[in-house]
């Protein structure tokens, strides 16, 4: 098993945020503080990212030329859709 490299740093944490963390590791919900923290900053990542995805596909769907061709990919998927939905049905 390949071990990630591992940085070293120093956080300033508010002292609630700090008691809080310790109290959660107390209760086992993380191992240590440094993977409460991980697992938190990787949490808040991965929201980041979504919202950015989520922030694009509702550009795209403001976009005219992005629509006409949604449709016209559609058009000429239609017949094949419709093909795939009469064999699903009839293998019932």
């Amino acid at each position: 098993m390949m071990t990630k490299p591992i940085t070293r740093t120093t956080l300033s944490l508010p002292t609630i945020l700090l008691a809080a963390t310790d109290r959660a590791v107390k209760q086992g919900k993380a191992k240590s503080r440094n993977e409460l923290i991980t697992q938190a900053i990787q949490h808040e990542l991965e929201a980041l990212q979504r919202a950015e995805i989520d922030a694009e596909l509702a550009e795209m769907a403001q976009d005219p030329d992005y629509q006409t061709e949604v449709l016209r990919m559609d058009a000429e998927f239609s017949s094949a859709s419709w093909e795939a939905l009469e064999l699903g049905e009839s293998q019932e």
